[in-house]
């Protein structure tokens, strides 16, 4: 049951019930809204044009007809389509904005709207081009279906609840990635008997979040008492401070995520019994991080890489060639390297700032933009790559293992036992792609 805005987690699977309570607040503040329109008074897209437009007043008749054709006429989106669970958090984004009262829209919309989320068939939204101050393109294909009354159709289109929304479980699913990059750096310092010095607390002073991760990894590595040398590559060394500056990247957008979900996103915004213009659909708080995350991904995924390509070599390791069984009949994981190595060169095409363009639409009303869909899109894009690198790092250190003969430390067992149940043992050369493919389906 919501009771609050803030009770409502776009990353949440579960059928979606709200609270008497505060369908009657929403009612409320509808119901002044309709009081405070009989003015007359003009509102932005209410009862005048929109963008250019917006000097155009609208007589009654074209107003009825205003609200639905605001969804008809920006529908000009196409494939590809965003994924099921990113085109729900779509929908449960707008929601959530809605639930503040801002939008002054009425209980019926809202119940279309939940209706639509609980169905559990979502609709088909574009998952890029939105090309406008905002997001009006991907929104009006969400929001097709349903039946807007008076101010309704603008509030639909409002705002950036869907960049909102797919940040939201953009956060959930880096949270866990975290862990899983933690993890698979912890295996190969582990089985690659690296120096554990950099790993001590006395070298995070000062930094609570670099301090935490190099207790993680402490823990999952367990201890080594003859490292293989005085110093490890330094892909293995800087684990730490990788991971560390993700979880802290990530803890960014976490919060820019909430400040974009509590703050006044929609324009006119009923605030105060009055209709305020606002500027919330510039998104450029949630577009910066969501960039700053990806780059702090392409990193991880760099740096996952380059423990990948030590792994495969004698003088770090001590074991064979490639971690193949028999060394030259087998190339063992050359190719895993060399997948997981078009993977970050893809990665770094992502980095580029997303905020950093200017183009003019609606004959120049909306004269600059932040491209905060196309942040977690390439987020997002980023997300599946980094999982990638991973997988290939994960697949190196199991072999890796098995050649080894290295006890698996505890804390990592859950972690390669995963591995063990999908992959058979590697003893000769085989279509590794299938082993990949496992292990991001079943284990990552």
């Amino acid at each position: 049951m919501i009771n609050e805005p803030s009770d409502l987690d776009p990353a949440g699977s579960e059928p979606i019930e709200l609270a008497p309570a505060l369908l009657d607040h929403l009612a409320a503040v509808r119901a002044e809204a309709l009081q405070t329109l009989e003015s007359g008074d003009p509102v932005y897209g209410v009862n005048t044009g929109m963008g250019n437009l917006s000097k155009v007043r609208l007589s009654e008749e074209a107003q009825r007809r205003h609200q639905r054709n605001l969804l008809r006429g920006r529908a000009v989106g196409g494939p590809p389509w965003l994924p099921s669970e990113e085109a729900r958090a779509v929908l449960i984004g707008r929601l959530r904005t809605f639930l503040t009262g801002d939008a002054a829209v009425s209980v019926e919309l809202i119940h279309q709207l939940v209706a639509l989320i609980n169905n559990g068939e979502v609709p088909k939204i574009p998952a890029e081009g939105a090309g406008s101050a905002g997001e009006i393109i991907p929104l009006a294909h969400a929001f097709a279906s349903l039946d807007p009354g008076p101010k309704e159709g603008i509030a639909l289109l409002a705002g950036i609840p869907g960049a909102t929304g797919r940040a939201a479980l953009a956060v959930t699913r880096v949270r866990r990635l975290a862990d899983q990059l933690t993890a698979v750096g912890a295996g190969a310092i582990a089985v690659a008997g690296a120096n554990r010095d950099p790993y001590q607390a006395v070298a995070a002073r000062g930094d609570e979040v670099l301090a935490a991760e190099l207790s993680r990894l402490r823990e999952l590595a367990g201890d080594e008492q003859q490292p293989r040398s005085l110093q490890a590559p330094v892909s293995f060394r800087v684990a730490g401070q990788v991971v560390a500056h993700v979880r802290r990247t990530l803890q960014q957008l976490d919060d820019a995520v909430e400040r974009a979900f509590d703050g006044v996103t929609d324009s006119p915004a009923y605030l105060d019994g009055e209709f305020v213009g606002t500027a919330g659909f510039h998104g450029l708080d949630l577009t910066a991080y969501c960039d700053h995350l990806t780059v702090a991904l392409a990193h991880a995924a760099e740096v996952s890489t380059a423990r990948l390509h030590r792994l495969l070599d004698p003088s770090v390791t001590g074991l064979t060639a490639q971690l193949a069984r028999d060394p030259g009949p087998q190339a063992g994981l050359v190719a895993v390297h060399k997948r997981a190595v078009a993977t970050t060169h893809q990665l770094r095409r992502l980095t580029l700032p997303t905020a950093i363009s200017t183009a003019e639409t609606s004959n120049g009303q909306e004269d600059v933009q932040t491209f905060s869909w196309e942040a977690v899109g390439n987020l997002g894009e980023a997300i599946r790559r980094t999982r990638e690198t991973t997988a290939c790092e994960l697949l190196a250190v199991r072999q890796a293992f098995a050649l080894s003969g290295r006890p698996i430390p505890p804390g990592l067992r859950p972690l390669l036992q995963a591995v063990d149940e999908v992959v058979p043992p590697i003893d000769t050369d085989r279509p590794f792609g299938e082993d990949l493919t496992r292990i991001l389906t079943e284990v990552l």
